[in-house]
């Protein structure tokens, strides 16, 4: 991670738990040189009570849900609100997706099934879909979630749906919303099924066609990983073009 120059860094990235770390996210971060500050609510870090001075907001995943009653999850999107009104961009990666969509009025519930590893996602044929996304019509990217933005906030575009979720990612303005983890690396992985909790291994039997087991998402990773950053870089230079 760059040192934050005199003042604030380019870049705040906002970590809920601690097995959710910035993965490919830092490395691209690190790759563009910009200075980029971490703080991780779980380890007691606390959020800044403005995004002021920053460049750009980026707001990752983890295992707690987006309707919890945690401090720590409204202060999050009252910065993403704030963001919004100062002009600068916000991404979000999974519960970061959604608790966008719960900053500007949408709605997050529970799915009918989990999404679990490597699945495929359709983009819409818009321009803002092509734009984000880039031209192809279907990508697989990493998945880890039982809930979801069940309705999208008045005003946002939807980018991208899968047939098990219908809302994959959604931009407002330019903030870009995305259930999947487009910043998934190897190790992120490896982490997550260390401790996997106890809903995962259950959901491998009870939902085969949206579940991966560890076997099968370890041997999806070789295939996909690469495709997935190859797809980041392009989401995150979109991002990096709001910047102000």
């Amino acid at each position: 991670m760059n040192a934050p120059k005199d003042g604030p860094a380019d870049v705040l990235v906002l970590q809920h738990t601690l097995e959710d770390s910035p993965g490919f996210l830092g490395q691209w971060l690190d790759s563009q040189a910009v200075s980029w500050q971490v703080l991780c609510a779980e380890a007691g870090e606390t959020y800044p009570e403005s995004v002021s001075g920053y460049r750009a907001l980026a707001v990752l995943g983890g295992e707690w849900g987006a309707n919890d009653e945690r401090p720590t999850l409204r202060q999050a999107e009252a910065l993403i609100r704030e963001a919004d009104s100062l002009g600068i961009p916000v991404i979000g990666h999974c519960l970061g997706g959604q608790l966008i969509a719960r900053a500007f009025g949408g709605r997050v519930e529970r799915l009918p099934q989990p999404e679990v590893g490597w699945w495929p996602i359709q983009s819409q044929e818009t321009d803002a879909a092509r734009t984000w996304l880039g031209e192809a019509s279907e990508a697989v990217v990493y998945q880890w979630h039982y809930d979801s933005f069940v309705d999208l906030p008045k005003g946002a575009e939807l980018l991208a749906t899968s047939s098990t979720c219908a809302h994959q990612a959604f931009a407002i303005g330019p903030h870009l919303a995305m259930q999947f983890h487009i910043e998934i690396t190897p190790e992120k992985i490896a982490t997550w099924l260390a401790a996997p909790g106890d809903v995962y291994p259950p959901a491998i039997h009870r939902h085969p066609d949206s579940v991966q087991s560890p076997s099968d998402m370890l041997a999806a990773t070789l295939r996909h990983q690469a495709g997935s950053q190859a797809l980041a870089n392009r989401i995150y230079r979109q991002w990096r073009s709001n910047w102000r």
